[in-house]
Formats: C-alpha cells, structure tokens, sequence
C-alpha cells in the first residue's frame, strides 16, 4: 500500500522525477519523461505494480533531509544493532536516466533488503529479467530497457528481483539503475564518487544564486529547487506536477493528470525565477511558451506536453485501482480542448513581465499579440471552463472575463502598434470592465461573485487585485475578501469555490487548495494587514512536508495532503508570497510605516 502523499521525497534530473517514500521505496517512476508510462506505479495501487524498497529488516526509526541546497535525499534508519543510511539522486550530467541508491553503514550493523519490481506500461508489463553478470541485470519489454548494477547479492522470486545483505559502519553498498531505449547496447557504468560530487556540484552552485534572505529564504529557496527539478531541460517546459490522479477528495473521482505544463502557470512562474534572479529559467520558459502557442490563435490550448504537444487525449487505466481507491486513474488531460479565457490575459501578462525584466523578445511576438488579440475579440463574450477547468456546463466566469480584460489592457499599454490598435485596445478593455463591474457584483452584499448572476464565491476573485483590475482597498474587494473568508475558509485555509452547488459537473468535496491561500497572504499584504499575512504564510509553510514538499491541497481535518504532488504552482505561490512578505517587511523597516505599495504582480 502507498504512504500518505507527505510521506513522499523527490529526486530528478530535469528530464523525469521520482518519489520516494519513507519507508525506502520508490512508488513512482516514469521514464525517459515526466509524461512517459510509469515503470514504477506502486503510487496508484500496490508493490506488484511497480516499486524499488531498500529497507532495514527490522523495525527502524526513520528521519530524512535534503542535503543543504540540493535535490540528494538521505534518509537514515535507526535500529537496534546501528544505524544506515540510504543516499538517493538522479545524476544531472549523465548520458542516461539513472537512480543512484547508496546503503551507507554510519554505525554498527544493519541489515537491509531489496525488492525491485518493474513494471513497465504504468504497471501491467512484465519484462524479461536476465542477469548479464555478477553484478548487471536487465530487464526488457519492448522498446524499454532498465539495468541495474549493484555488487549486492540478488535472486529472482515471484517475478520480483529480491536480495538481503548487511552493511556495517563505514561501508557503502551502490545500487545504479539506468534506462535505455531497448534497441541500444548497454550504458556504460558510472563513477559514483564522481557522479555523486557533480551532482552535488551542480545543485549547490545552482542554489546558491538565490538573490533573497531572511526569515522566509530557506521555504523560498527549496520550493525553487523543487521548481527547477520539475522543468524538463530540454525544452524549459515546466509540468505541474510529476504524478497523475492523486485524489483531490480520498475515494472520489477528481483525479486527474498533471504531468504537462499549462499556459495559466507562467506568469507565476515567470516572476518567480525572475525575482529570485534565475533569468536562465525564466527565457527557457518564455522560449517555452513562445513555441507551444505558435500557430493559429483559435488553436491555442490550456496545457501541452513538456515538448509541446498538443495531442493530451484522455483516458482510463482500470487495472491500477488508484491511490486509496480513489479511481479512476486517467493518462491525459481532456482540459486541453476547453475554452479557458482567462489564458489569453495570462499570456498578455507574462509578455509584459518579461518585458519589463528584460528578457529577449520572442520571435513574432507583436504579430502574434494582434492575431490572438483579433480572435480574443470575438471570443470574450462566451461563457467558458474557468481557471478551474469544470466538467459542468460552461458559465460566465468573473475571474475569466477580468483576465480577457488584461489581455486588452496589458496590449493597449505596451506600445509597439498604431495609435488606432491601441486605442481599440483600450476601447475593448474598458468595455470589459464596464460589464465585470455590472455583472459580476452581487448588489446585495457589493462583492464579486464566482459567475455572472451568481451567490456563490471562488477564490479566484482574490486575484483582482492582484492583476491590477481593483485595488484591495476597494470596498467592493474588501467585501469580497470578507465572504472569502466567511463562505471559503476552512481550519485558516481556502477552498476554491463552493462545490456543493454542483458548479463543476463532480460530487462534493475536497480539500483546501493551498495556492489560494498563498492569495488570501497577497490580498492581506495589499492592504496592510501585515500580521495577518505573516501569520498565514507561516501556517502554510508548516504544512510543507519535513523535507518542504507541498501537493495541491490540504485537508485540515484529516490533517494530509491531497492531489497531485508536488504541485508547481502551490510552490510557484509559496515563492511569489514569500517574496512579497520579504519586500514588504524591508520598506516597512526602510520607512517606519505598514507598507502599502504593490505586491510583484499588482499593475494598478
């Protein structure tokens, strides 16, 4: 059976990632990409579908860190005869996807055993396993190829590769498994001392860039860590999380995939590199950006692959029972072909902030800002999906006509075009708004509804002003943020909206979703409640698992993660927040007074 998600640790190399669990074994593996079939899928059933455990054989007590920053786990198990620990990292520099698991003998003795099951095909291929020497196996099926070396002894048993040894203080027993395309001879092994220190290298110097300190730097430097290893290299992609169909409510059905990267995260995204001064990353994913939405602007989508495709066609794996019985467990994401409106002012928005951060300017972007402008025009009016990406009928959603609003705004601001397309620009965007502040305002209480003619409240209203639309001292926003916090908040934090009106097409329930409340410490940073930000954001981080991983959501009753883990844009939140506390706390000191200037995203 699975742990609980905060059980959880990541290792990667840019390419794919891993999660390893407490107990020593890793649950998920997909290779050679983070959207590739899971050779590991333990995560979403049980060990026969796919794990490697390196564990004690007796009962141990268990701590683990991240070597300061860097992405190399160690987790040390305490037991009655001694002590071991077990070192993981995924080499950044080598030829090959490869796991590097070292059992390090630190005091007396302790036995360990391994159990090492692959599965390929998210769980249902089983490979042929032959042992090329002492010390190499491989296992194949079809195009896949994995080889493990070790100098440990392993047998065969039950289709499972097992072995028991004993490692005493001062040695260190290697495990290498290594990926390759079936076809190709065999990877050549690897110097662990080398690779170990290169890695070591790589992340250190990588860390050490981070421009911030303070109360808040350590959460801010490990949630851009954890960024980084969500990045696939070789495009700038950025996936929003490294797993799929981890339940956003235990037993139910909001289980969807988010291995792919979405439009939506990069301005937030953006920022967060930009402001912490990793400008490397920031033109990988603008570059990133550029290319996915290259083409006709009526075929722009929500998310696309870490490389950009497009083709995300969902569908059901009924042999993986999922994570606590929570089913079904979906591949793809049929997110992609909704009308999401408000992407068109998210990618206005991340135009801007890379302009004004100095980045290069990507091919065709004027060109590309008039056509999709031209489409937007006639678009703005339909209802939509919304940011939440619904399954139910499709509304008016406030947040997304404040976005479509942005988009003309940001583009009637940027110059670069003829005073005429500027000023319809201009024209469209205070039509917008106009019809935002006339629909999507309950008279009664004078706040922002989730829809146009709507009671109910999202937390996406939360950032309004945020994008610059109204200022957080408005009274129209304030008593927004007063039936936020009176309708939203549960145990201290956000929901995303009310889910019992059935908006969303699924049953009710789930938990908090922790960017949202990242939001609510925005908003109180905006207007002037300083403490209360400050008291929020540090409830938030506590949540953050012992070695600072945060998934999607949060049940405060249960007191466990929820959904897909590690979520990207929970981190991308946590930095963007922490920085802003940070930038506030030093004008507040600078001055003498509460700081009441613009938050990073804030254009009013």
């Amino acid at each position: 059976m699975a742990g609980r998600i905060e059980d959880y640790a990541l290792i990667g190399d840019m390419q794919t990632a891993a999660l390893v669990g407490r107990d020593g074994s890793i649950d998920w593996l997909c290779l050679p990409r983070f959207d590739s079939p899971a050779c590991f899928a333990a995560l979403l059933g049980s060990s026969d579908h796919g794990r490697w455990q390196i564990a004690p054989v007796e009962d141990a007590k268990v701590t683990r860190r991240y070597r300061e920053g860097t992405l190399i786990l160690e987790t040390r198990f305490k037991t009655p005869r001694g002590e071991a620990m077990l070192i993981d990292f995924m080499p950044t520099r080598s030829e090959h996807t490869c796991i590097v698991r070292l059992a390090v003998g630190i005091a007396g003795t302790v036995k360990l055993h391994t159990d090492l099951v692959i599965r390929f095909d998210y769980g249902i291929t089983v490979p042929w396993v032959s042992r090329t020497d002492e010390r190499t196996l491989t296992a194949v099926a079809g195009p896949n190829l994995l080889m493990l070396r070790t100098p440990a002894p392993l047998y065969g048993e039950d289709m499972r590769t097992k072995g028991e040894f004993v490692v005493r203080e001062g040695e260190t027993i290697p495990f290498v498994l290594t990926y390759s395309p079936s076809h190709l001879a065999l990877p050549l092994s690897l110097s662990i001392e080398t690779t170990l220190a290169e890695t070591t290298k790589y992340w250190t110097s990588w860390s050490d860039q981070c421009r911030f300190k303070g109360r808040w730097a350590r959460g801010i430097q490990r949630s851009l860590i954890t960024l980084k290893a969500m990045s696939y290299q070789p495009t700038g992609g950025i996936v929003a999380a490294v797993t799929t169909s981890l339940p956003e409510q235990i037993g139910g059905p909001r289980n969807w995939d988010y291995r792919y990267c979405w439009l939506r995260d990069a301005t937030f995204t953006l920022l967060a590199f930009m402001n912490a001064g990793y400008m490397e990353e920031a033109i990988a994913w603008q570059d990133w950006l550029a290319r996915a939405i290259a083409g006709s602007p009526e075929q722009i989508q929500t998310l696309y692959g870490v490389a950009g495709e497009r083709r995300l066609d969902e569908w059901q794996l009924p042999w993986l029972p999922g994570y606590e019985n929570s089913s079904p467990v979906r591949v793809g994401n049929a997110a992609a072909l909704q009308l999401q409106l408000d992407i068109y002012g998210e990618m206005a928005d991340v135009m801007t902030q890379a302009r004004k951060g100095g980045l290069p300017v990507p091919p065709r972007r004027s060109e590309l800002r008039r056509v999709t402008l031209s489409h937007l025009e006639q678009m703005w009016r339909e209802p939509d999906e919304g940011i939440w990406e619904i399954r139910g009928q499709r509304q008016h959603f406030t947040y997304s006509k404040v976005m479509t609003w942005v988009a003309f705004d940001r583009a009637s601001r940027n110059g670069g075009d003829s005073k005429r397309l500027l000023g319809r620009w201009k024209r469209i965007a205070d039509t917008i708004r106009h019809e935002v502040l006339r629909e999507g305002i309950d008279a009664k209480r004078n706040c922002f509804v989730q829809y146009y003619g709507s009671e109910l409240l999202d937390a996406s209203l939360l950032l309004l002003p945020i994008v610059g639309f109204v200022s957080a001292r408005d009274p129209r926003m304030k008593n927004t943020i007063r039936e936020i916090e009176r309708r939203l908040v549960f145990r201290g934090l956000v929901v995303r909206y009310e889910t019992a009106s059935g908006i969303d097409g699924l049953p009710p329930g789930e938990g908090a979703f922790l960017a949202c409340s990242f939001w609510l410490v925005d908003n109180y940073i905006l207007q002037g409640r300083r403490r209360e930000a400050e008291k929020l954001y540090a409830k938030l981080v506590r949540i953050a698992n012992d070695v600072g991983l945060l998934a999607e959501e949060y049940d405060p009753r249960a007191r466990r993660m929820l959904g897909n883990f590690p979520q990207a844009f929970s981190h991308v939140a946590l930095v963007n927040s922490g920085m802003n506390l940070l930038s506030a706390a030093s004008r507040s000191r600078k001055r003498g007074v509460h700081w009441r200037e613009r938050v990073v995203r804030n254009r009013q």
